[in-house]
């Protein structure tokens, strides 16, 4: 009876504190909980422009602390990112056009073209002959000189024919020129677009991480208390170095999207490279044509089918010119004659006589043996040739243009499904959650497989949002537009 007298106090304090911790963490949580439903998990006030309608998710802020005190992770960011004089996807596609060294060697061969459009124009050069005759037995004294001019007529149309094909080529090697500018552009948009992936993904990784960092240091004074369990600082720890490794994995896509922008753009490799862009607010316009006008416009406009369409043109001008060169040849001659004659056995003695003679003819080429059939049915084959590479590359725009255009709107319904709730949902999910369990109301397990969830949702985001700035940039590379 003493001894229960004296412990009385003791479990009645006992009681006490365990109610009073009860009732500190259901407030917590009923507290966490109304204040996530008004704030978003991590988020900023959404930015967009009018390709996104006002629905742009919000851009993600460069300013995250990180956790282990280097400020490496915002140093990243701020060196790949400036929205007032970073490079836009279109500035950079722009100063590639001007400075990339593979497309400025590919233009040179319009100027290839050009000086055999010149070289197609030239007359053949004429022929100048000399002969020297002497007399040799019972002739000593008889000598002669025959001079020869010779000039080849084109009377079957060669020259123009010429002409014909080599200007079809030169405008090839335009519309050839145009579709690398096309590619190439295409090509710089991917690059630009890879960069800001990693940006996004670095941003969204180093939150995390940093809030993990933060969540564990909490723990670990628990731990020491006596309230948390080593397992869940264990848990969280390796959870943090987890998106440490993956952090340091998206630095180097970061780094190497980099060095390909520049060297698609024809930068230095020591210059600074800023992009103004982010990943949920392109300034690449949204169609504003239908599927049916964005085809119209790609067949009217696309380089690659204007080239299929020349070369097409050059195969006929190359099966005419065969049938030219087919033609028999015909060249003028002229010819001064000078010839001095002895005679030695004449009654008054040794005579000499010297005769100035002009002759004028033609010569012709007799087509019996080569009448260039090969050349002709190389032609024909040509011509059969350019006509299957034109439709095909006509079938090829189609659906170039109807697949980038299903891809965007495919991408625009799933970052609408996203902004109407998925991440919202997900991020309040987490930070409720962290606030019960460090209230211990849940295990780190269930922190941890929210909070997953969570990664994984803003990964699948990421994603659409790469996917929608593709499917834009390739629309417009498919309907032959070059910013």
């Amino acid at each position: 009876m003493a001894l229960t007298n004296f412990l009385t106090p003791f479990l009645c304090l006992g009681v006490a504190r365990a109610f009073t911790r009860a009732l500190i963490q259901s407030l917590s949580i009923v507290v966490i909980s109304l204040a996530s439903s008004s704030a978003g998990y991590g988020q900023v006030s959404p930015t967009g422009n009018g390709s996104n309608s006002g629905r742009d998710l919000p851009i993600p802020t460069a300013e995250v602390r990180a956790a282990n005190g280097s400020g490496a992770p915002e140093n990243w960011i701020a060196a790949y990112v400036d929205p007032v004089q970073g490079l836009s996807s279109i500035e950079l596609a722009r100063r590639a056009l001007s400075s990339n060294t593979q497309l400025a060697a590919a233009r040179l061969e319009i100027y290839r073209a050009s000086a055999r459009l010149r070289q197609a124009g030239l007359r053949p050069n004429p022929t100048l002959d000399f002969l020297q005759l002497n007399g040799v037995i019972g002739t000593q004294g008889e000598r002669g000189t025959t001079v020869g001019f010779t000039l080849p007529l084109e009377l079957f149309g060669q020259r123009a024919r010429r002409i014909e094909l080599a200007r079809a080529e030169l405008e090839a090697s335009v519309a050839e020129v145009a579709d690398r500018e096309r590619r190439l552009t295409a090509e710089a948009r991917a690059a630009y677009v890879e960069a800001l992936v990693a940006l996004r993904d670095l941003d969204v990784t180093q939150k995390l991480y940093s809030l993990d960092t933060e969540t564990a240091r909490i723990v670990e004074i628990r731990v020491k208390e006596g309230d948390a369990s080593p397992l869940d600082l264990n848990l969280l720890l390796a959870e943090s170095e987890r998106l440490s490794a993956r952090r340091a994995l998206i630095e180097g896509r970061l780094e190497a999207a980099a060095i390909k922008l520049k060297q698609i753009a024809g930068m230095p490799p020591d210059e600074m490279l800023r992009l103004r862009e982010a990943l949920d607010a392109p300034l690449l316009p949204a169609p504003s044509v239908s599927l049916d006008a964005a085809i119209e416009i790609a067949l009217r406009t696309r380089p690659d089918l204007r080239l299929a369409r020349l070369t097409e043109e050059v195969a006929l001008a190359g099966y005419r010119l065969a049938k030219a060169e087919a033609a028999p040849q015909v060249s003028a001659i002229v010819t001064y004659t000078d010839v001095l004659g002895t005679f030695d056995v004449t009654p008054i003695g040794v005579l000499s006589d010297r005769d100035k003679l002009i002759g004028y003819g033609f010569s012709i080429t007799l087509p019996i043996l080569n009448r260039n059939q090969g050349a002709k049915e190389a032609a024909r084959q040509a011509i059969t040739q350019a006509q299957r590479r034109r439709e095909f590359t006509e079938s090829l725009v189609r659906a170039e243009v109807a697949a980038a255009y299903r891809r965007y709107e495919a991408a625009q319904a799933s970052i609408q499904t996203y902004e109407r709730g998925v991440i919202e949902r997900s991020e309040k999910n987490v930070q409720t959650m962290r606030a019960a369990y460090q209230a211990g109301a849940f295990r780190v397990t269930e922190l941890l497989v929210e909070q997953r969830r969570l990664v994984d949702s803003q990964r699948e985001l990421i994603e659409a949002l790469a996917e929608r700035y593709r499917a834009l940039s390739d629309l417009r590379a498919a309907m032959g537009i070059i910013d």
